[in-house]
């Protein structure tokens, strides 16, 4: 007769590594069937913990998906802030940026994910993953790049900021649609080009003297 077969130990980890398994593995579940197809026992079960586990570092369901997003949020708003501050405001650097968050925004789905929690009426809690940070350091490059010359007020800034952002958002998620409907072309390369286009309209204004 064969002897038993233990039960397979679940690897173990400190509080930090399996709090970021925890993330990973919701994260994949959020991109692919939104906030509310997450279930805390099968984003155990990815994670390789148990539920016990998942409610010690998050306590719900909402949480998770909270932290899901701030977390993506936060990386994406520390990659802008450190290329701004990089910058000289030229067009290739300020597409490039804008292709970035494109990416994270699409390839990740977290654009989905963030227009799915704007219609459940949520929005992700926490300074860390303010635009205010990012819109200071878009004005600081202004300001640089004016000298002497006095440089357009905060608001303006903001304005531009939040009119990429909302961009960037809605654009991996309805860009084809509305290309197609407009008459262009909804590939790929119709989307670099839009891009292009929208680095182009948002440098005019961030160069152009009051």
């Amino acid at each position: 007769m064969l002897p038993a077969m233990a039960e397979p130990k679940r690897k173990r980890r400190d509080a930090e590594s399996a709090r970021a398994e925890i993330l990973d593995a919701a994260e994949k579940r959020l991109v692919s069937a939104g906030p509310s197809g997450i279930r805390l026992q099968e984003v155990a079960a990815d994670a390789g913990v148990s539920h016990p586990t998942v409610l010690h570092h998050f306590g719900s369901r909402e949480a998770l998906v909270d932290a899901v997003v701030a977390r993506a949020l936060r990386s994406i708003n520390a990659r802008l802030i450190e290329a701004l501050q990089a910058s000289r405001g030229e067009e290739v650097e300020l597409t490039r940026m804008l292709d970035a968050v494109f990416d994270s925004m699409g390839a990740s789905g977290q654009g989905r994910v963030l227009m799915w929690l704007a219609l459940e009426g949520r929005h992700v809690e926490g300074d860390e993953v303010t635009l205010s940070a990012v819109v200071d350091a878009a004005q600081a490059l202004r300001e640089s790049r004016r000298g002497r010359k006095k440089a357009p007020p905060r608001e303006d800034t903001a304005h531009l900021v939040v009119l990429a952002a909302l961009v960037l958002t809605g654009l991996p998620v309805l860009g084809p649609t509305l290309l197609r409907n407009s008459g262009l072309d909804n590939d790929a390369d119709a989307m670099r080009r839009f891009r292009g286009f929208l680095a182009k309209m948002l440098l005019r204004h961030f160069s152009t003297p009051e």
